[in-house]
């Protein structure tokens, strides 16, 4: 009987222990402002990974730059937009509601992308200078120049020849497209542009739209400037 009552309180303080280790490591604290999901499902459309995913026993869906990941893996990010009623033209299917996120990362270290283009004005967002050389539209301007002049350019039309360096497809009913041509002004050299329109990296592209100035739309993505609704044609 001695033994057996033994063998019982060895059971009870092993269940205690391992069930305090496990108590510890689901209730591990995040960074003020971080989310931590568990994903559930993932598929790859376009530019992006489509996650369906699991946080405090609430399951949702959100789109992220495209990201190798496998189901029941860790993801954390803390910065998202929520869009209702999307209709992903790729998956041909609509989500009642999914997050755009901009630092998805399998760590607590947030990735250097974002849904909607990386934003230099984000904190840790950096952008590579490409070295090329685009011949100006005529009657145009440079990229230099509209970062020179966007005081006085602010709400006007411009017209900019440019490479399109990245591109992301159908966020808030636009595209989101980075152009450089080679011109510098005081360290900015890539340009912003949304447009209904569609391209991809590595075209050399005509774009004429209006340019913006101090544009938010929440949730961290801010822009000093942009060129919106640009039409977009192929420079010859």
């Amino acid at each position: 009987m001695f033994l057996k009552n033994l063998l019982l309180v060895f059971s009870i303080s092993l269940l205690f222990v391992f069930g305090c280790k496990k108590e510890e490591k689901n209730t591990q604290p995040l960074p003020a402002g971080y989310h931590a999901a568990k994903v559930l499902e993932h598929m790859n459309a376009s530019n992006y990974t489509y996650l369906r995913v699991e946080e405090n026993d609430k399951e949702y869906w959100m789109a992220v730059p495209q990201i190798a990941v496998e189901v029941d893996e860790i993801v954390y990010y803390s910065k998202s937009m929520e869009m209702k009623n999307f209709h992903s033209e790729t998956l041909k299917k609509d989500f009642p509601s999914i997050l755009f996120v901009q630092d998805i990362s399998k760590t607590i270290a947030p990735a250097n992308q974002n849904a909607m283009g990386d934003n230099p004005h984000v904190k840790g967002i950096t952008l590579e200078k490409e070295e090329i050389s685009v011949e100006p539209a005529v009657g145009g301007k440079t990229v230099a120049q509209i970062f020179e002049q966007k005081e006085t350019l602010n709400g006007k039309s411009v017209t900019v020849n440019g490479k399109v360096t990245k591109y992301n497809e159908g966020i808030l009913d636009r595209n989101w497209i980075h152009i450089q041509d080679g011109t510098n002004s005081k360290g900015e050299f890539d340009l912003l542009v949304t447009s209904k329109d569609v391209t991809k990296v590595g075209d050399v592209i005509t774009i004429k739209g209006k340019v913006a100035l101090d544009k938010d739309f929440g949730a961290g993505y801010s822009y000093k400037i942009l060129i919106e609704d640009a039409a977009i044609s192929v420079s010859k």
